[in-house]
């Protein structure tokens, strides 16, 4: 009975029966809704550790170039 209304259900499912379109849509605007005034804040704080992220990636290389000149 299930497949007669939603026939390809059974096939484009993700996990918990969410699969199609419409329902990722209509759970992102819940999302935004209610975490919507977080969002910029969490943003901003994710761009601040991925450039301390690289920095410290950037100042680890130069470390080691530095090393390897001091052991030649």
């Amino acid at each position: 009975m299930f497949a007669l209304f939603f026939p390809t259900a059974s096939v484009n499912t993700l996990a918990f029966g969410f699969g199609g379109p419409m329902e990722l849509t209509v759970i992102a605007g819940i999302v935004l809704v209610l975490f919507g005034n977080r969002l910029p804040g969490a943003a901003k704080s994710l761009g601040q550790s991925f450039s301390a992220f690289k920095k410290g990636i950037k100042e680890g290389a130069e470390d080691d170039e530095t090393d390897n000149l001091d052991s030649e």
